[in-house]
């Protein structure tokens, strides 16, 4: 179970993220977020709870804790960074945090001796909530970072500070970030809205309190996603970025597939959750 936490990451065994996001060139932070973050949730799905049903039923409570502290203090600290690829890495603790109260429902409803039925759709609800987030914080996180790494090679500095109003020489980057953030923070219609409220309706009925709580980690999600968009796109132009280049074809084949998988699933998440909810039922027949 810590080893698995270690690696999804979640509190209080998060603090290595930053720092090797930060240090990472842009397609490592990209593939760190996109799939490696990932095999901690599945090390949990696949063994620590179906192995250990019994202890996962009994250590559920606290992986819902500390998945509700992932969530607030994660879009906490998120949004007190200045560092943007910080901001980012952060995000990926805030909304990994989804993530963890799913498969603590997950443990809890898989691991107990007697259950109703309704309690047992919950947990088909989170689970399917939890692995839909992990995909979807896969495509939006990878945006992300792959657009912190576009300025930055452009600007060679990631302080939010040191960028200001460059939506109006950069339209199409400008376009590429609030499109993408508006995904990563969860709008209606958008990826990450899917997989939050799957999770947030599936541990109501177990988790009431912690998910509750958890919200206050929502509403930071929205602060920290609109100070990235504010310091880098809107304001007075930086005169030292009047220079600035629009993206490159190549970074446009980049982004773009990117963009219309968070479109698709957020308009139509069937495709993706028919084969998800197959397995996941089956997991828990």
């Amino acid at each position: 179970m810590i080893a698995f936490a270690i690696k999804i990451p979640v509190w209080p065994f998060h603090t290595w993220l930053p720092d090797a996001h930060t240090e990472a060139p842009t397609a490592g932070s990209m593939i760190l977020a996109g799939v490696l973050l990932k095999l901690g949730a599945y090390g949990f799905i696949r063994l620590t709870i179906p192995l250990f049903p019994e202890q996962a039923h009994l250590t559920a409570g606290i992986l819902a804790i500390a998945g509700m502290l992932s969530i607030i203090l994660g879009g906490y600290a998120a949004f007190g960074q200045w560092d943007f690829k910080r901001l980012v890495a952060y995000s990926s603790i805030n909304h990994m945090g989804f993530v963890v109260m799913g498969i603590a429902v997950m443990a809890w409803v898989y691991g107990a001796s007697a259950t109703s039925e309704a309690m047992r759709n919950d947990a088909i609800i989170a689970t399917n909530g939890a692995i839909v987030q992990m995909f979807n914080h896969g495509l939006s996180a990878a945006g992300m970072f792959f657009l912190v790494g576009v300025v930055y090679d452009r600007t060679h500095t990631r302080r939010l500070k040191d960028y200001g109003g460059i939506w109006s020489i950069v339209p199409f980057f400008g376009a590429a970030l609030v499109f993408t953030s508006m995904a990563s923070l969860g709008l209606p219609g958008l990826n990450g809205f899917v997989g939050e409220f799957m999770v947030t309706r599936g541990a109501w009925n177990v988790f009431s309190v912690q998910i509750a709580l958890s919200m206050l980690g929502l509403l930071m999600t929205g602060a920290y996603i609109l100070k990235g968009i504010g310091f880098t796109l809107h304001g007075e132009l930086n005169p030292e970025r009047k220079d600035l280049t629009d993206m490159t074809l190549r970074e446009h084949l980049v982004i773009w597939p990117l963009m219309a998988l968070m479109l698709s699933l957020g308009v139509w998440p069937q495709w993706l959750l028919a084969i998800i909810n197959d397995t996941v039922t089956r997991i828990f027949s």
